[in-house]
């Protein structure tokens, strides 16, 4: 399940919370009750970086034996 950010306009208290992409939005600031806790934008967890796994696991191209060559 996915992680979101929230943070509160009101008083500015910040937490993540675990969601399903199909659960509603949290509005409502579980430090001052007040209706505006608003989800926030972040960065992906992780990156991807790198040629690619292609370039790296299969290597050889014309070196490598083929089962007739014995």
């Amino acid at each position: 399940m996915p992680i979101y950010a929230y943070r509160c306009a009101a008083c500015g208290y910040s937490d993540e919370h675990i969601q399903k992409m199909s659960d509603d939005a949290l509005h409502v600031c579980p430090a001052c009750h007040a209706s505006s806790y608003e989800k926030q934008l972040t960065a992906a967890g992780f990156q991807l970086k790198g040629s690619g796994w292609y370039v790296t696991d299969f290597k050889g191209g014309s070196s490598s034996k083929s089962p007739s060559d014995g």
